[in-house]
């Protein structure tokens, strides 16, 4: 059982897999490992351009910043323009993203078709972080302020925790946090 913090200010900015744009690992596992079961991170979408392909893997995409998107998935269309509202589509088939008024940030949740499962909610106030048994929970602050009930641990805008085969206990948010749970299919 473990529980981490990842702090905002600790991620690398690592250039897309197409070299569209920019990327911040927030989380992966197993960590380090490619192929990856999943995996979490904040991308800054500054033009429109095509999404890099990611064969066997499920999407979840998350706009916490600006306007939103027109996403084309394999020629049908997903105007994705209500913040904070989870999209998700299939990793492997084409997509191309247009920006609908200005740049975005998205929180992306990938994840190994057949493998894995996640589950995406956006939450306001309290919420018990719960890891199903071999699987994983993971809670992102969207703004500054929210705190581990029990703890001194305070996390800012776009921090997290990390918590596997364990329970962290009750996060409590001055907004809104993006709370993902992970469990083996």
């Amino acid at each position: 059982m473990s529980t981490r913090i990842l702090r905002a200010a600790d991620r690398t900015p690592v250039p897309w897999k197409n070299g569209g744009g920019l990327t911040r690992e927030v989380a992966a596992a197993p960590g380090g490992a490619d192929p990856f079961a999943w995996r979490v991170s904040l991308a800054d979408v500054t033009a429109d351009g095509p999404f890099s392909l990611f064969p066997g893997i499920d999407r979840t995409l998350t706009v916490v910043e600006g306007a939103g998107m027109d996403l084309i998935v394999g020629g049908e269309h997903h105007i994705v323009d209500e913040p904070l509202w989870p999209h998700d589509f299939p990793g492997d088939r084409p997509t191309e993203g247009f920006l609908l008024a200005g740049p975005v940030v998205n929180l992306n949740v990938m994840y190994r078709r057949g493998r894995t499962r996640a589950e995406t909610a956006v939450v306001c106030g309290t919420v018990r972080l719960m890891a199903p048994p071999g699987g994983a929970v993971l809670a992102l602050s969207l703004d500054d302020g929210a705190v581990l009930d029990g703890t001194d641990l305070r996390l800012d805008r776009y921090d997290a925790v990390l918590a596997e085969d364990a329970s962290p206990g009750v996060l409590r948010t001055m907004g809104q946090a993006v709370v993902i749970t992970f469990s083996d299919v």
